[in-house]
């Protein structure tokens, strides 16, 4: 895959920081150029129309009332066209990023780290990336069913407390990663309760969930494919009536092809969800995501992506290595984008987090130090930050 980490005409993104909040200033040049043509997928506005008054005719002194009566029409079409205005400029301004603060939680593997045992340079680099805001990942091993909506809802209240939007990661499917670095996941029926619980935890605030990464195009190498994608599916369902906007797992640019991707995407009920996640854990280029995610998109009729940022700053190894893989660098912090199909890009995978054990790391998930000073490195040599 191409490999461009220097992208010199990205757009500079204002942030401002207050206590546990990363706040969002979108410019208007904040466009990202994917190269697509997918139409945006609030479509066009549907213009209001006030049904037509009766055609009988009536005399005398109804005429007043009559007049009364019309006049009473245009001020309720009026209202009416207003509202639909204000509907279709939602519509047309859904973003969920848009504007918003990111939480960046207190108490992040990061976070942890940075006042922690280690070197003076492994615990800046840990304090470094715990300023950014970045998932916070929910599995069984770490939130255990049971307790999973306790802990959700303290994670949402401390958000809401810091006028932040949170950020979440669904990660514990039936046969999770397929026997991989990150196996493990619930059997069915009890990831499904683990599922509920979560979302009672969310309840009906804003947040954002990334549901299951990987799950999708990574059925065909499980045992089977179409269990899979349905178990996605209703855990999806789960999600009904709270307030998540979530994102099913759409793979990356390197992976499957973009008609294969938004088939399983179609199956797993992504019509009934925000969109699709591209690049998790992965590092491909944001440009070469973004053009993915215009395909997918535009192959399912519209719809709308995040993608992760978090390792991709140097973009992929050219010898396609994915578990922790050397030289990589920090990518762009989170910003929301004005454009008809990627909401925003963001540190979907926590950053100096392990993805197994693989080229020296710890078990997945574990905090590694040593590449946590790397990204920060490199991400620094690349722009020219110190």
């Amino acid at each position: 895959m191409p490999n461009d980490p220097a992208r010199g005409d990205e757009p500079v993104v204002r942030h401002e920081r207050d206590d546990a909040r990363y706040v969002i200033r979108d410019p208007d040049s904040a466009s990202l150029d994917a190269g697509s043509t997918a139409a945006s997928p609030a479509g066009p506005a549907v213009a209001w129309a006030a049904p037509a008054p009766s055609a009988r005719r009536r005399s005398g002194r109804a005429l007043p009332i009559a007049l009364i009566a019309v006049a009473a029409l245009l001020l309720l079409a009026l209202a009416a066209f207003a509202t639909t205005l204000v509907i279709v400029s939602q519509q047309a301004s859904g973003n969920p990023f848009r504007d918003r603060a990111l939480f960046v939680d207190p108490d992040s593997s990061a976070a942890r780290a940075a006042t922690g045992s280690g070197t003076e340079e492994q615990q800046a680099a840990a304090a470094r990336i715990a300023e950014s805001p970045a998932a916070i990942w929910l599995t069984p091993e770490r939130v255990r069913p049971g307790n999973a909506s306790d802990v959700v809802a303290d994670a949402v209240a401390q958000a809401k407390r810091a006028g932040a939007l949170p950020v979440f990661v669904v990660y514990g499917i039936t046969d999770r990663d397929c026997g991989g670095f990150s196996s493990g996941g619930l059997p069915s029926d009890d990831y499904l309760d683990w599922v509920e619980e979560i979302a009672a935890g969310l309840g009906e605030r804003t947040s954002i969930v990334v549901l299951e990464p990987d799950s999708l195009a990574l059925a065909s190498e499980c045992p089977d494919p179409d269990a899979r994608t349905a178990l996605v599916r209703s855990a999806l369902e789960r999600f009904t009536g709270t307030g998540a906007e979530v994102y099913l797992d759409g793979g990356h640019s390197a992976w499957l092809p973009a008609a294969d991707m938004a088939e399983l995407l179609r199956a797993a009920g992504v019509d009934e969800a925000r969109g699709f996640a591209t690049n998790v854990s992965n590092t491909q280029a944001t440009d070469d995501e973004a053009a993915y995610a215009a395909e997918v998109s535009d192959a399912l009729g519209g719809t709308h992506a995040i993608i992760d940022t978090s390792r991709n700053g140097a973009g992929p190894p050219a010898d396609g290595q994915w578990c922790n893989a050397p030289d990589l660098a920090l990518g762009d912090e989170a910003h929301a984008l004005e454009d008809p199909v990627v909401d925003a890009v963001l540190w979907v995978k926590p950053p100096g987090e392990s993805d197994g054990t693989c080229n020296g790391g710890p078990a997945a998930g574990i905090w590694w130090p040593e590449q946590a000073v790397e990204l920060v490195a490199n991400a620094d040599r690349l722009t020219g930050g110190s």
